[in-house]
């Protein structure tokens, strides 16, 4: 069983975390025109503040139907794909705090892992308490879900770390208010515990319609009414 680690205070300085959301818009920046790209939506249709906010990786970009999977829901989709989680600090402030959503849902984590054998289970637990707590002090008490990641086979090779990653983000978020983890990792594989490749595209990595109903059902209860 891997070991889980007791709760520690955050680490990181706070003036190097306000550096990486409070920057503001910079085309220099990686994603800088998927951050564009919303801002210009936001200014031809902008979207009602108390709604439910997705924000994260390319799952939750190529979720373009969103909100039909979620009907009676408003979903506002923030995901721009091959993000991690130190991208989505970074944008924060430009894809989060403005829309003063009721509950914040986060898919990120997996490009994290497989941007280097460096990243460990813990360096991403620790990103993502980074983005949780920024979070919480930017609209305290909002609900915050986290989607675990998903056993994409494709990337085979992070199993463990996906899992143990998985494992210290339930743990953590079980200590704290409000929040909800949602287990799509165990509700996508076989009976002979193989992965469902068929509810995955060609690329072995994203999913199609059949990866997205399994997700429906996950999230469905722990959406805010």
């Amino acid at each position: 069983m891997n070991h889980i680690r007791p709760y520690q205070k955050l680490r990181t300085p706070l003036l190097v975390v306000c550096s990486l959301f409070f920057s503001g818009f910079c085309l220099a920046q990686p994603f800088a025109e998927d951050i564009e790209q919303f801002r210009k939506q936001d200014q031809l249709h902008r979207p009602p503040e108390q709604a439910i906010l997705f924000v994260g990786s390319s799952s939750f970009t190529k979720w373009k139907d969103v909100s039909d999977y979620f009907p009676g829901y408003t979903i506002i989709n923030r995901g721009f794909g091959g993000s991690t989680l130190p991208d989505v600090i970074r944008y924060a402030g430009d894809i989060i705090f403005p829309y003063h959503p009721k509950q914040v849902v986060i898919y990120c984590g997996e490009n994290d892992l497989a941007s280097s054998d460096s990243i460990t289970a813990d360096s991403v637990f620790e990103r993502f308490r980074v983005l949780f707590e920024l979070i919480r002090a930017q609209l305290p008490g909002e609900n915050i879900l986290y989607i675990s990641m998903k056993p994409s086979p494709s990337r085979r090779r992070l199993k463990e770390k996906m899992e143990k990653a998985n494992l210290l983000i339930q743990t953590y978020l079980a200590l704290n208010r409000n929040t909800g983890f949602v287990d799509v990792y165990h509700k996508m594989f076989n009976p002979d515990h193989s992965v469902m490749s068929h509810i995955f595209l060609a690329d072995s990595l994203h999913m199609n319609a059949g990866g997205y109903a399994i997700w429906k059902q996950a999230i469905t209860p722990y959406l805010s009414k």
